[in-house]
């Protein structure tokens, strides 16, 4: 059986309606609308903005994502921010505003040449003020170095670590670590 238009039956006019579709968009009355979207649609000029990067979070190839954990919390004082998967397959760690992300891989992820042809294949890069206070903290932790604390020709002061799965992690700071701005 059909069911009445009450609606017509009680006298709902298409102004009624327009005014209804109006509110529930946010304006006074259905002119309003119309002309809020006149004025929306004619401008011809319109600002694009460039996206601005805020962050990268490195992914480093790890053979065990609770003992990768326990690294770089222990000896590198940085937090567990999750742990997912049953059994444990990604995590990210952070530091500060750095962040890293441990992916469980079964197998070496690079041939076994890479490391003695490719001396500082770099995991990652973490930029900070001075990089000289932090190494001195991871020292005093006893954290193995791939580079001990040394100026760069370009002038930052950088050292690397190796964590238990051979990702090399840079720690630069000073003159030429921190982003420049063209211009």
């Amino acid at each position: 059986m059909p069911v009445p238009n009450t609606a017509v039956q009680h006298g709902f006019r298409l102004g009624d309606a327009q005014e209804l579709v109006a509110r529930r968009s946010g304006f006074d009355s259905w002119q309003a609308l119309t002309k809020g979207i006149d004025t929306m649609t004619a401008s011809p000029v319109q600002t694009i903005t460039a996206p601005i990067l805020l962050a990268a979070e490195p992914q480093l190839f790890v053979s065990d994502i609770k003992a990768s954990c326990d690294f770089y919390v222990q000896k590198l004082a940085f937090r567990v921010a999750f742990i997912y998967g049953d059994p444990p397959f990604y995590a990210q760690i952070f530091r500060d505003a750095a962040r890293l992300n441990l992916r469980h891989v079964d197998g070496p992820v690079f041939d076994s040449q890479f490391r003695t042809r490719e001396r500082d294949g770099l995991s990652a890069t973490i930029t900070l003020e001075d990089a000289k206070p932090l190494f001195l903290e991871f020292q005093a932790a006893s954290v193995t170095f791939h580079q001990t604390l040394r100026t760069e020709p370009w002038g930052a002061r950088t050292f690397i670590v190796r964590d238990p799965d051979g990702n090399l992690i840079a720690f630069s700071g000073g003159a030429g670590s921190a982003p420049q701005t063209p211009a």
